[in-house]
């Protein structure tokens, strides 16, 4: 895929090209429709291969408007189901939950954190059609949510798997319900791809860890990192058997790192300091900045929505809750996530104020350049080619449908 060797994201017009063009190749098989529209009139593809019998597999790409990677995965997926006689699977490949954010996320190509986030855009929870149902009543929910519930009510399917990416870090699966058998293959595909496996990953702290890198979502009152309750988004829709698979755009060793911590909770109230510091920053120069189009207006609903979640984080890292022992991995994947929550609050008002030529963008551009810079020293980062990114996902993909097959049996 040429895309893949010239390192670079499909955008959501591409994909459906690609998958036009796919659907056109093998008729027989393979089918390309139209399942709903988001908010702004984008519709909404789903990319179906037949099967025979053995149960309907979900793939859902593009979840986050600023995780492109699951887009160019879902491709290569179809590709490989498409080519071959196959186990009786349906295969279907939601080609972008979100056109609208993936729009204005307009990072085909990113050379470095600081190019990623010169035009990074990621929308609120209550626009996220993932998140939505555990931030919504039913009856405000996005239409990119409904169509998303609509066609797991439709396929009920044995499995989904939702793509993510974080930008740096290391790769782990979060499931809804334990998958014996994956944590062989996707550490073994990890070890041989060199990308390291997030043993302590802060979205699911508190979480079973059956195998390193694999966590399985509790029945409640653990959220990890999420402020929102997980029990309610669509990865439980009509209770799916789903698997959330993320890999890093950047890679850092310091998230695979084993040892124990020698002070954990010493630790986490540093995080915590420094990230209300940084938010405040960036809270100050947020006054008096108002949208002066769409555009600007979702940037600046983010910024605030993700200044408003910063306080609840810090507090969950401070708390008397917080672990007396933690490790170094677990610790690590705190740090970045801190990081990455200013970073992105500073990153999309800069975005604002620079089209706007607002007083304020030298101060911002200064913080999103320094901190980035910070982040990508501070975890020693690396960058992993797209298709290895690729690569990584699809054979967990595949390796979560023959632990599901091997259950049935």
């Amino acid at each position: 895929m040429s895309l893949l060797r010239d390192m670079r994201y499909p955008t959501p017009h591409e994909l459906a090209l690609a998958a036009r063009a796919m659907a056109d190749e093998h008729p027989a098989r393979v089918r390309l429709r139209q399942v709903g529209e988001s908010r702004g009139g984008r519709p909404l593809w789903v990319l179906s291969v037949a099967g025979r019998g053995a149960g309907e597999v979900l793939v859902v790409a593009g979840a986050h408007a600023n995780e492109p990677v699951g887009g160019a995965t879902v491709l290569e997926l179809a590709r490989r189901v498409s080519g071959g006689p196959g186990d009786g699977t349906g295969w279907h490949f939601l080609l972008c939950a979100d056109p609208d954010g993936a729009e204005l996320h307009r990072t085909p190509r990113p050379c470095s954190l600081l190019d990623y986030h010169r035009h990074f855009y990621r929308p609120p929870g209550p626009e996220q059609p993932e998140w939505a149902p555990s931030l919504l009543p039913p009856d405000r929910l996005p239409p990119e949510t409904l169509a998303l519930t609509g066609l797991i009510d439709e396929l009920r399917p044995v499995l989904q798997v939702s793509l993510h990416a974080t930008d740096l870090g290391g790769s782990w699966v979060q499931l809804t319900r334990d998958l014996p058998g994956l944590a062989e293959p996707f550490g073994k595909s990890a070890a041989e791809l060199r990308i390291p496996v997030e043993t302590g990953a802060s979205d699911a702290a508190g979480w079973a860890s059956p195998g390193p890198g694999i966590f399985v979502m509790p029945d409640a009152g653990v959220m990890g990192s999420h402020s929102e309750d997980t029990r309610l988004s669509t990865w439980c829709h009509r209770a799916t058997t789903t698997a959330i698979v993320e890999v890093p755009m950047w890679a850092s060793d310091l998230v695979d790192d084993p040892a124990p911590h020698p002070d954990p909770r010493g630790a986490l109230r540093g995080l915590a300091g420094r990230l209300a510091g940084e938010a405040a920053r960036v809270a100050e120069l947020r006054e008096g900045v108002g949208a002066a189009d769409p555009d600007a207006a979702a940037l600046l609903r983010a910024v605030d929505w993700t200044l408003r979640l910063i306080p609840q984080v810090t507090a969950g890292w401070t708390g008397p809750g917080t672990p007396a022992g933690a490790t170094t991995a677990a610790l690590s994947s705190v740090d970045a996530f801190g990081r990455r929550l200013s970073l992105r609050a500073a990153a999309m008002l800069l975005r604002v104020v620079r089209a706007q030529g607002h007083p304020a963008e030298a101060a911002l551009d200064r913080l999103v350049t320094g901190w980035c810079e910070e982040f990508s020293a501070r975890f020693r980062a690396r960058p992993v080619p797209v298709a290895t990114q690729v690569e990584h996902q699809s054979r967990t993909v595949l390796a979560a449908r023959r632990c599901v097959q091997t259950g049935q049996a």
